[in-house]
């Protein structure tokens, strides 16, 4: 039997992680689900979903569940993208890719995301 939607909250809630970046913010990451990540080409549009680097940097972005405690909703269009990256900028975007890579960094990120199927290369 599968969990309850409130079980499945809890359990997202309990498995966030929390990073600072470089301007002293705390964010609340989360792992996006292929749903999350579906949702988010659809946000994202038919052209920018191609675009490897832009939907790289998207993903972390849309991976930030709160900053300084306040939720950020998921995107749900490429306006609400852009402004969340525009919010984050490249102290949180770095923090992001460090917390969710440590190993990689943010160009590595992006880079993989310009190699992903479907994207011309």
């Amino acid at each position: 039997m599968s969990a309850t939607p409130s079980a499945r909250l809890i359990d997202a809630a309990q498995s966030a992680s929390v990073t600072r970046d470089n301007a002293g913010r705390s964010l609340t990451l989360r792992r996006l689900t292929a749903l999350d990540k579906l949702r988010l080409y659809k946000a994202a549009g038919p052209v920018l979903a191609q675009n490897g680097p832009w939907m790289g940097v998207a993903l972390l972005a849309s991976s930030v569940a709160a900053i300084d405690d306040i939720p950020i909703p998921a995107p749900a269009s490429e306006a609400q993208i852009e402004a969340l990256v525009g919010r984050l900028g490249e102290d949180g975007l770095a923090a992001v890719a460090d917390a969710l890579g440590p190993s990689e960094p943010l160009e590595t990120v992006v880079a993989a995301a310009g190699n992903s199927p479907g994207t011309p290369t």
